[in-house]
């Protein structure tokens, strides 16, 4: 016997469809102390995805985990699979 899923496109797009966590802009920049007179887009594209990658490994999944609880979502008692995937919307 298979082990194969079967699903259709719409439920895969729901369970893929991304909710955006945060952005940086040049204010947040300017709000710490930077001088963002000299920062381009592609900076500061760079920046956002140094900055999710520092949070996926610095206590995203942690976070995830805790508050996923506090909302009363369910765990399915399966072994998580942490997959790192950071997409930057430009």
């Amino acid at each position: 016997m298979s082990n194969t899923i079967t699903t259709t496109k719409a439920a895969w797009k729901k369970h893929d469809k991304a909710f955006f966590i945060t952005s940086v802009c040049r204010a947040d920049l300017e709000s710490a102390g930077f001088d963002t007179t000299n920062v381009d887009d592609d900076t500061m594209t760079e920046l956002a995805s140094k900055m999710a990658n520092a949070y996926c490994d610095m206590g995203f999944w942690e976070d995830l985990s805790i508050l996923a609880e506090d909302l009363g979502i369910r765990k399915t008692g399966k072994t998580p699979q942490i997959v790192s995937i950071v997409k930057v919307k430009t």
